[in-house]
């Protein structure tokens, strides 16, 4: 028996257009699964709307802030009515990149063991330290405080969809990047600039149910999967699963980093308690997973990489999502 399933889209964000663009997608395979689908924008009557919807699960595909930063969560939590995806503390976590050291640190404690994933090393300055107490004037400190110096990552430290992230070469071009990065968020992160192959890893499932599903391969047409590879095919293309090539020459070894990899994204998604999807994003390094950014709200575009992910292993979106909608409302009436 079909649900009704009010799906978020839209909003304010950066990000409106992915999520409007996520949001129709999933519209479509909701329906094509059976299910009555009630498509809303995030406005000053979502609340209103949803109390007298009463939709039996949301999904949202809202991306960005309000949407991966908990506050939609928080709401829906507050409202009682059930969703897919992370709760909302899990959510608020996840949204700050400056998190997954911590995180990661203590899931280890919790686990006892040494877990597989790694993460670039880096710096978190706020916005109010360079407009009110002169941060600006101790960029010079940048090269020893990051492992390595130059090249080195700036991004705004919360956010997607690589809007207002750099690779800068020297000190003469951060300040530049800096104020960029900050036009999108009120920190920013200065990290290492790693090299490598670019991957993408989606996860379904929840806890020690959670499965990988293939990798994706980015191979972008500039120096990294920016903003605006993101929005034009013509400029990325995509390898899932990954090339064997690409990981090593020998093809035995390739299928152990293949599994290395996707398990140092099932860590970082279990030490967040991510649940029911998400995707992790990584750099292979030659050596370790370098992992920087979990993405609670994946895409959901003809040109993103969670359904692509889905595609390869023979999931078809009306199947993934019906079971992920199912899952939400039987989780809720348990709840109850």
């Amino acid at each position: 028996m079909g649900l009704k399933v009010a799906v978020l889209m839209g909003g304010s964000s950066f990000e409106r257009e992915f999520s409007l663009e996520s949001g129709k997608r999933v519209c479509d395979a909701l329906e094509e699964a059976g299910h009555k689908v009630v498509p809303l924008d995030t406005n000053s009557e979502l609340v209103p709307t949803l109390r007298s919807e009463k939709p039996d699960v949301v999904y949202s595909a809202l991306h960005g802030k309000h949407g991966e930063d908990g506050t939609i969560q928080s709401l829906l939590e507050f409202l009682g009515i059930p969703f897919v995806g992370s709760p909302a503390s899990v959510c608020h976590r996840a949204y700050n990149k400056d998190a997954l050291h911590s995180s990661l640190a203590k899931y280890r404690d919790l686990t006892g063991e040494d877990g597989i994933a790694s993460w670039p090393q880096g710096v978190f300055l706020s916005r109010d330290a360079f407009q009110e107490m002169g941060a600006a004037t101790a960029l010079d400190l940048v090269a020893e405080r990051v492992a390595g110096g130059y090249p080195v990552a700036v991004k705004p430290a919360h956010g997607g969809s690589a809007l207002g992230v750099h690779k800068v070469e020297s000190q003469e071009q951060l300040g530049e990047a800096i104020l960029d990065a900050l036009s999108y968020d009120t920190a920013v992160n200065i990290e290492q600039w790693i090299e490598g192959v670019e991957l993408s890893v989606s996860i379904l499932g929840t806890g020690w149910d959670a499965h990988a599903l293939p990798p994706v391969e980015i191979v972008p047409e500039g120096q990294f999967f920016d903003a605006a590879a993101r929005l034009d095919a013509d400029l990325v293309e995509f390898r899932c699963p990954p090339r064997p090539e690409s990981l090593s020459d020998d093809p035995v070894q390739a299928e152990g980093i293949r599994a290395e990899i996707e398990r140092a994204a099932l860590e970082v998604y279990r030490a967040y308690s991510v649940r029911d999807l998400g995707r992790i994003d990584m750099i292979w390094d030659g050596a370790q997973a370098k992992c920087f950014e979990i993405d609670v709200s994946p895409g959901m575009t003809n040109h993103s990489l969670f359904p692509l992910s889905c595609e390869t292993a023979g999931l078809s979106m009306s199947a993934v999502l019906d079971e992920l909608v199912q899952v939400a409302a039987g989780r809720a009436a348990f709840q109850l």
